[in-house]
Formats: C-alpha cells, sequence, structure tokens
C-alpha cells in the first residue's frame, strides 16, 4: 500500500500531465485521495502544499469544505436549533436522518446542485477543485459514493474528493473506518488508494 506521501506525489503528476490523468471518464472529471480518517491534518497540511504547487503551474485550486456545505444547507433549510430539537426529541437517527432529507430531497438543497452551483464560474481547463472534510457526513448523512455519481455531468471542472477511510481490495472504500458500513467501490473514478 502506498504512504500518503507517495498517494500525494501520484496524484500530482497525473495532475500536471499533458492532458490531466485523473478522469477514468470525460463526464465525471473527478479522483479520490484516500487517507486514513486519523491522519486528517496531515492531509489538510499536503493538499495545502499541492495546491501551492499547483500554483505554480497556472491551475487555480478552490477548497470546498462538504463540512461547510452541509452547515450551509442546515443554515438555510430549517436552521441548527430545528435539527437540535428534532434529536432531544427523537433521537440522534431522525436528525441524521433529517440532514440527509436537507442534502437530497428537491424541496430542500441537494447537495450536488449545491456543488455545481459552486463550481459554475470556474474555468475546466485552468481550475481545480479539492473537496475536503467529508467526514463531516459520517457516519450517514450522506454517501461520497452516491455524491460523485450525482456530479457526473453537472460539471467538467476537474475536482478531487478527499475521502477519509480504509481501502479493501484494490477499489473498495469503507468510509471513516466504520465497520458497520460496507466497503464500496466506484470503478469510474480513479483512486489514489
Amino acid at each position: 500500500m502506498l504512504s500518503l506521501k507517495d498517494r500525494f506525489d501520484l496524484l500530482e503528476r497525473d495532475l500536471t500531465a499533458t492532458p490531466m490523468r485523473i478522469a477514468n471518464h470525460t463526464d465525471l472529471p473527478f479522483a479520490i485521495l484516500r487517507y486514513e480518517p486519523e491522519a486528517e491534518w496531515d492531509m489538510r497540511r499536503r493538499a495545502r502544499l499541492l495546491a501551492d504547487s499547483l500554483a505554480q503551474t497556472g491551475k487555480r485550486v478552490h477548497t470546498i469544505s462538504l463540512a461547510g456545505l452541509l452547515w450551509e444547507t442546515i443554515a438555510q433549510t430549517e436552521g441548527l436549533d430545528a435539527l437540535v430539537e428534532l434529536e432531544r426529541m427523537s433521537g440522534f437517527a431522525a436528525a441524521e436522518e433529517q440532514a440527509t432529507t436537507y442534502l437530497s430531497h428537491p424541496f430542500w438543497r441537494p447537495l450536488p446542485d449545491t456543488l455545481a452551483e459552486r463550481m459554475r464560474p470556474f474555468d475546466p481547463q485552468r481550475d481545480l477543485v479539492f473537496l475536503t472534510r467529508a467526514s463531516a457526513m459520517a457516519p450517514s448523512i450522506y454517501q461520497m459514493s452516491r455524491l460523485l455519481d450525482e456530479m457526473q455531468r453537472r460539471t467538467a471542472v476537474p475536482a478531487i474528493l478527499f475521502y477519509p477511510g480504509t481501502l479493501e481490495g484494490t477499489v473498495g472504500l469503507r468510509f471513516m473506518d466504520l465497520k458497520n458500513r460496507e466497503a464500496m467501490g466506484n470503478y469510474r473514478v480513479k483512486v489514489y488508494g
């Protein structure tokens, strides 16, 4: 298994190649860089260094926090107080399910729509998006494989999802290394695992 440094080095080589080599499919210009959940701070440091290095090659890197999108969505729907009250009255599972509804039901603010809106002003030839803080979606608020699938054909801007989890086999990813979660694979997205 490659070290985190090795995964970042490989990702950087693929991002600076001409043409860029991160995507398996042109209508889904995404890749996943997997890291151990306990390596969050090291991953963030390496991601900042990678963004700086890519800027030297003319790339503009934009970091979008999935945690930020989650909290923004909660604030713009019923608000945090309503979610806290729901948890107090009905338990964590009900509050988590409501947060999932906020991010997935068309009546509220579907996460793929919000992310596509954020990425709309970016130029696929010069811009690159780093999707960070995915751990905020644990344990089961929103599946990352679902997000990538739902982003298909919504943007041509390349994006890297920094995925906290463990690798099982060659493409099986277990989000946050949660033992009660099945390892999921997405053969359409390149994984730096």
